[in-house]
């Protein structure tokens, strides 16, 4: 009788999926190079997400052609649980927009899970760069038409958008030079081989005084740069952030997809976590899988005008 019970439990569990789930590691997908936003916002997830959900949750990197070439992978992935993607404003709003043919559907190829948080970009500059302030890059930029370049994470990044936005705004002559992911691009900025960056994965650089932020792309200063102007503040009237959620492929069962958004509202409510990602700058979001869900669709649409306002390129 006892065996019988057994079998008929471990059964239910098999059929419903939901309890037995998570038994393994998961896959944590970042389609970008290791260093920028999109990284640091998953690895500061990853180790309470491993002890919230008793499974190894582990980032793996995949950049490439904008955030494209590893969203196209994860896609093809089982919509089981074990491969999760952390998409961004860029790949799954900006880039259907931007790109004639981006390998998935941003619409219809993916189950929203949450949505993570929504970083301001900063338009930083290397630390030994001569301007102190937005008013001396300004001015300089026009006395030197063409001279000057601004790095991003890829053709369609909120950093690429952000710059075109900002030529648009000021009508200034700069040239944008995309790198594989904002890491690769921050290095290079650093070292003074491109001269500015409207990025969303700077401040511990700044705060380490390898760069100077001269304006934050938000509609009020933030708290960790409290002496750093607005773009609207230094006339530049402008806002650009990026946004982070987590998501599974098309067709991920509810049960699982309840199961994980609970795990990351749980985790995104620890005191720790949150200040580890208002150090970077994000501000913590949350909520249901219908509340993301909604918020994922009306960004598309709604990134349609940002991309044309911006001026950047259909590829």
């Amino acid at each position: 009788m006892k065996k019988a019970l057994v079998t008929l439990a471990l059964s239910a569990l098999a059929i419903n999926g939901f309890a037995a789930y998570p038994d393994k590691s998961i896959k944590f997908l970042v389609p970008w190079p290791p260093g920028g936003a999109t990284d640091q916002v998953a690895r500061i997830l990853v180790q309470p997400l491993t002890k919230e959900l008793g499974v190894s949750v582990f980032v793996e990197n995949k950049g490439g052609a904008g955030g494209n070439i590893g969203t196209q992978a994860f896609v093809q992935d089982k919509p089981d649980g074990y491969s999760i993607l952390m998409a961004t404003s860029s790949t799954n709003a900006a880039g259907p927009h931007l790109f004639a043919n981006q390998g998935f559907d941003a619409a219809k190829d993916f189950t929203p899970v949450v949505l993570v948080c929504t970083i301001p970009n900063i338009m930083v500059v290397p630390a030994t760069a001569p301007w102190t302030s937005m008013k001396d890059l300004i001015a300089d930029a026009k006395q030197n038409p063409g001279k000057f370049t601004y790095g991003s994470a890829g053709i369609g990044a909120s950093q690429h958008l952000a710059g075109a936005q900002f030529k648009t705004v000021t009508g200034l002559d700069i040239r944008h030079v995309p790198y594989k992911g904002s890491g690769p691009a921050a290095v290079d900025l650093m070292a003074g081989h491109i001269d500015m960056m409207l990025d969303t994965g700077s401040l511990n650089n700044i705060k380490a005084g390898k760069l100077k932020a001269l304006g934050v792309a938000a509609e009020k200063r933030i708290p960790e740069l409290p002496n750093v102007p607005t773009m609207k503040e230094v006339g530049v009237p402008m806002v650009a952030n990026a946004w982070y959620g987590v998501m599974l492929p098309a067709g991920a069962p509810k049960d699982i997809t309840e199961k994980l958004n609970a795990a990351f509202n749980k985790v995104l409510k620890d005191p720790e976590v949150k200040l580890h990602l208002q150090s970077i700058g994000a501000q913590v979001d949350g909520g249901s899988v219908a509340d993301f869900t909604k918020f994922s669709q009306s960004e598309i649409k709604r990134y349609e005008g940002i991309v044309r306002m911006s001026g950047a390129p259909r590829e």
